[in-house]
């Protein structure tokens, strides 16, 4: 546990009462604050209880008379699309508001001038790839004999953590709804993976969602930055962090173009990952036959990973052998079998347009698995991946409606997951992969994407054990 300073003897608040509230309560208990708690579900507020803390109603301004500082869950909005009741009572009454990330990073130094090797923290945003990125640099720090921590919006909570040995590593994942809150952002290393629409409704547009990405950049000014420059809102990013071209405080990452010029560049094509630094070539990676990691998505993934890792001292081998025995991550274009030459891919997480447009173009014939609860902007960002595709088969409440949006695919309207899977399973061909790719939510039909895959997971083994 990472104990928060700073509220010694002071009241401190904790609205929501998931895995980080409970995490956020009990580290601010163990710094020495007094901390009383909320949460809307009974059973929430019981576990809360039966650990100690006080639940009180904190809905009015009043609640916050001797409240220091109310801390809340990512997932509760603060501003957009409207504060919640809570959150708007705080800020009427004067009081700050921040969440977990912010607590971590005001706390975790202390006692960091004794260490021969300070700890150091590599944080993780973009709009996709931010997990499987995360994960791949905890891997291969691990797999070079580094201490090495994987929290935030993977893993662990982040105040579960131990707090780091010398010369260890924290790896965050950091969703924009934890940056944009976060008081404190002071990563060592701090990576932007790409940018796309999401989350629209939560950050009054794509101008907002942005400027919550930014936040991690601009707030804390880390010692090195990997940028992913293949949209131009990255490009802009990397010009305002840097002082000039030959700046190596910043690392320019693509998976699309070759990167020129007396910087510091890692990018990947056709399937080759090269590391460029003052105009020539210090280092490369075969990726094809890296199975952890398929696809060109994937193989942005591996080049934002490597950059973290080389500025941190890894060298170029050493970051390769960990990468070739990385797994990949579940619901993440996960293999999960094959028979007679037809390859099932479990890429659940593919939420939105953006990431199942990169999972259809990594397979070049696809009985794609789709639909779900659409997102804001419609399904037109889809188009330059169809072409991939042999079959949809559509699932969700209203697979109609999202069939419509897909021009010129032939789409077989199935609303549920198992008639998905054995229609797709029937008409595959060898040398095809039927692709479970939703570019949609998973609220009409399932409580998150984790469940929506494992099922996906399950109606594919049941149609394999019939064979």
């Amino acid at each position: 546990m990472i104990p928060v300073r700073g509220f010694d003897g002071a009241v401190v608040a904790v609205l929501g009462l998931g895995r980080s509230g409970l995490s956020a309560a009990r580290a601010l208990r163990e710094g020495g604050a007094r901390v009383v708690v909320w949460d809307d579900t009974v059973a929430a507020r019981e576990r809360a209880e039966a650990e100690g803390f006080e639940a009180r109603r904190l809905d009015r301004v009043e609640s916050f008379d001797d409240v220091a500082c109310l801390v809340t869950s990512p997932g509760i909005p603060h501003l957009y699309p409207q504060p919640n009741a809570v959150i708007a009572a705080a800020l009427q009454a004067g009081v700050p508001v921040d969440n977990d990330i912010g607590l971590f990073f005001r706390s975790l130094g202390e006692g960091w001038a004794s260490f021969d090797q300070p700890p150091k923290v590599v944080a993780v945003t973009g709009s996709n790839g931010k997990s499987t990125t995360s994960a791949l640099i905890h891997h291969v720090l691990h797999s070079a004999g580094r201490d090495s921590q994987l929290a935030g919006n993977i893993g662990r909570g982040v105040l579960d953590i131990d707090p780091p040995e010398d010369g260890g590593v924290v790896v965050l994942e950091l969703s924009s709804y934890q940056t944009d809150l976060a008081r404190s952002l002071t990563p060592d290393v701090a990576v932007f993976t790409n940018f796309s629409a999401d989350h629209l409704d939560r950050h009054a547009g794509l101008g907002g969602y942005f400027a919550a990405k930014r936040r991690l950049f601009a707030e804390g000014g880390p010692d090195r930055a990997v940028i992913g420059v293949d949209e131009v809102e990255g490009q802009y990013l990397a010009g305002q962090l840097s002082e000039g071209r030959a700046d190596d405080r910043v690392i320019r990452v693509s998976s699309s173009v070759k990167l020129t010029g007396p910087g510091w560049y890692v990018y990947a094509r056709k399937g080759f990952l090269s590391e460029w630094r003052k105009g020539r070539q210090v280092g490369s990676i075969d990726l094809r036959e890296i199975t952890g990691l398929p696809g060109a998505h994937n193989h942005q993934n591996a080049c934002a990973a490597y950059a973290a890792c080389r500025s941190l001292g890894l060298g170029p081998r050493e970051i390769e052998a960990g990468m070739r025995s990385f797994a990949g991550l579940p619901h993440r274009s996960q293999r999960v079998g094959e028979r007679d030459g037809v390859v099932f891919i479990n890429d659940s997480k593919a939420t939105n347009v953006d990431s199942a447009l990169k999972a259809l173009q990594a397979f070049p014939k696809v009985r794609w698995v789709c639909g779900g609860l659409m997102k804001e902007g419609g399904l037109a960002p889809l188009i330059p991946g169809l072409s991939h595709v042999v079959k949809a088969y559509v699932i969700g409440r209203e697979p109609e409606s999202f069939a419509l949006q897909l021009p010129d695919v032939d789409a077989e309207i199935c609303g549920d997951m198992a008639t998905a899977v054995a229609r797709a399973t029937a008409d595959a061909e060898p040398g095809e992969v039927v692709l479970l790719a939703p570019a949609a939510a998973s609220f009409d039909q399932y409580d998150n994407f984790e469940k929506r895959g494992a099922h996906f997971i399950d109606c594919v083994e049941a149609e394999l054990a019939k064979s």
